[in-house]
């Protein structure tokens, strides 16, 4: 466990990537991110600059557990899914995985990195021991989120891919960490948030 002056790294995020302002959520949802990391076994704090910076990205800056689109339902976030994919806005979407099938859910993106895919719900549920088919929405609940991402980047349940990949020894590749979550989409921006995290990590250490 890596002991640090936690109003001095607040100070830090505040100023260099929260545009000198945090909200109460925000606070909340870093704290968060901050008590799962020193209660877990990882050590290498490139790691968690990493995973704050997917969650800053993730979830629009608002480091809170959100639904695709940031909708309020379920419902909202499938009608805009559905505009943006008809407009042709999500290349890179090759099948409609929102839309509610067979088994009467929808699988959108849900937590702090976007759990998407019936069967990504099925491999992190399993890996967490929590159901996350009975009821996708779970996977909005804080300490079920923190979970998902925490073993999720750190095991490669996404793509393969997982943070010990790209930072290990003096290795450190920001950019193609982007590769645990979703290819190259955003990787420079990512990458940017990352070490501008880390460097708040260490200054506080």
């Amino acid at each position: 466990m890596i002991i640090m002056d936690r109003a001095k790294f607040f100070a830090a995020v505040r100023s260099s990537l929260f545009g000198g302002a945090l909200t109460q959520n925000q606070v909340n949802g870093i704290t968060a991110i901050l008590d799962a990391w020193q209660a877990s076994a990882m050590t290498d704090l490139r790691w968690l600059g990493y995973m704050f910076a997917t969650a800053f990205h993730e979830t629009a800056q608002t480091m809170q557990p959100v639904r695709e689109t940031r909708a309020a339902t379920d419902d909202q976030a499938i009608a805009m899914l559905d505009r943006s994919f008809a407009k042709g806005t999500m290349p890179w979407v090759k099948s409609p995985y929102w839309r509610i099938g067979s088994d009467g859910k929808s699988w959108l993106g849900r937590g702090y990195v976007q759990l998407t895919h019936k069967g990504n719900y099925i491999k992190l549920g399993g890996a967490i021991g929590v159901d996350l088919v009975a009821n996708p929405s779970r996977a909005m609940r804080e300490d079920i989120a923190l979970k998902v991402m925490f073993v999720g980047m750190g095991e490669g349940l996404f793509t393969g891919a997982k943070l010990g990949h790209f930072f290990v020894g003096t290795k450190a590749d920001w950019v193609n960490a982007r590769r645990i979550i979703n290819g190259k989409e955003r990787a420079g921006d990512v990458a940017a948030y990352a070490k501008a995290f880390h460097a708040a990590l260490v200054g506080a250490a």
